[in-house]
């Protein structure tokens, strides 16, 4: 019996070691009760949580240069600094080195969380601030002052990986402060964004006058994913994620939102931003890829040569409930490029190996086969085999040019004009000239 009992510690110790590590950290202790369904849904997708005080003076997350976890959660909006060797600068540098991060935030919020985003290109808004609209709210769970916000379909990102199917979706709950991305923020992701009629203010200062985010350009959740394709989200809201959120009923007050009584879609929403940003979903990886001439298999042994036929055939894997399945998608492009493309080519998809045919330019030099597909909610792929191409050998081209045809005929022509001219030169006989043989005789005579 043995046998078995060692073969089950083993599997549960590499069952263990697989999974991703992740650091919770909240405000209090109070984040296992206030955030427990949240927590235990990651947790049941096998991921190994440890919770932890923002302000613990144990915090890390390198040890000798390493990575000590995988992914950070920060649901501390309030927190002022960091504990340990945690700060905004040292979880910049895990996502540096490959971390993926999730930060909720609200009308609370912290030095230590507004720097975290101003290093990432994101921008919170003020203390005490919040998201207000005053033709979207809950009607019940608003305490008055419009700030509890029923979010509707059309305003999430059209993107099934990050926000999940948003037409089946139900509205989503919404308390906190708002955020905006920098203008050179060019890998900012406007994950949520607030309705035309809401607008950020204290709700307790005086009357609006002049907002500092208003309408759409207002978000509620934005996010990024880094050129290293690790990825962080920012929430305007910690309630968001909370359990009290996640088992509201909706009541809106705009009668247009047809969604009265429904459980919130909160549980749901959160579910696929965390899959999204521990890479649970759109990752993609590059299995194996080949190049050679039409009729071949393998590449040649030394060079292409010009106007060769080539397939090029890329295999892409795609992530889906934690198994590597063929990547489904039609809209990956080729390219063969010198410096410029001179090949640019839509490849077909036959169940994830994508393939494209062409002829290879009539121009020597060296080339890239290139692929760079980049698409929202999706890793990046990118690919490049480099590849000579050299001229025909003299004894590859061809002996007779169609374009040729007139120099052949006129080749051919001067030879008979001139065989013709000699027979002529030749053969003929000048006509005797009249008076010719008297002078001849005459002459003789003399």
């Amino acid at each position: 019996m043995w046998l078995p009992t060692v073969f089950l510690i083993v599997l549960v110790g590499t069952q263990q070691t697989l999974a991703d590590r992740v650091l919770v950290l909240g405000e209090t202790s109070a984040i296992k009760e206030t955030h427990s369904v949240f927590l235990n849904s990651v947790k049941e997708r096998g991921h190994d949580l440890t919770i932890r005080a923002a302000d613990d003076s144990q915090l890390a997350l390198f040890k000798h240069g390493q990575l000590i976890f995988d992914h950070l959660f920060v649901l501390a909006p309030g927190v002022q600094v960091f504990g340990g060797s945690l700060s905004p600068a040292e979880i910049s540098k895990f996502v540096d080195a490959g971390g993926n991060v999730l930060v909720a935030a609200g009308s609370n919020i912290g030095d230590a969380l507004r720097e975290l985003a101003v290093e990432h290109g994101f921008e919170f808004d003020e203390f005490g601030t919040s998201v207000v609209d005053h033709f979207n709210y809950d009607v019940k769970l608003d305490g008055g002052d419009h700030t509890t916000i029923v979010v509707k379909d059309n305003q999430l990102i059209n993107s099934e990986l990050i926000v999940g199917n948003s037409a089946k979706l139900n509205p989503v709950l919404f308390k906190g402060v708002g955020l905006s991305a920098g203008k050179l923020n060019n890998l900012a992701l406007k994950i949520v964004k607030a309705d035309g009629t809401a607008y950020s203010h204290d709700p307790k200062a005086s009357p609006v006058k002049n907002p500092s985010l208003a309408g759409s350009r207002t978000l509620l959740v934005g996010g990024l994913q880094a050129r290293n394709n690790a990825r962080i989200v920012f929430s305007g809201s910690v309630d968001l994620f909370s359990d009290a959120f996640f088992a509201a009923q909706v009541n809106p007050s705009n009668p247009i939102v047809k969604a009265k009584g429904v459980v919130s879609g909160n549980a749901e929403f959160a579910a696929s931003i965390s899959k999204w940003v521990m890479k649970e979903s759109g990752v993609l990886r590059v299995n194996s890829v080949n190049h050679h001439k039409k009729g071949e298999t393998v590449p040649p042994a030394e060079d292409y040569f010009i106007t060769d036929d080539v397939v090029y055939t890329i295999n892409i894997e795609e992530l889906k409930n934690g198994k590597w399945v063929p990547f489904q998608g039609k809209d990956v492009q080729l390219e063969f490029v010198r410096i410029d493309p001179f090949v640019r080519q839509t490849m077909k998809n036959i169940n994830g190996r994508q393939t494209a045919a062409f002829k290879i330019p009539d121009v020597l030099g060296v080339y890239k086969f290139l692929v760079d597909y980049r698409r929202v909610g999706y890793t990046h792929v990118y690919d490049v085999q480099q590849v000579s191409v050299r001229p025909l050998w003299h004894t590859q081209y061809e002996r007779f040019i169609r374009s040729a045809y007139p120099y052949y005929a006129s080749s051919f022509s001067m030879m008979f004009g001139l065989v013709l001219f000699s027979i002529v030169y030749l053969y003929h006989k000048d006509t005797p000239v009249k008076g010719a043989k008297v002078l001849e005789s005459e002459k003789k005579k003399n």
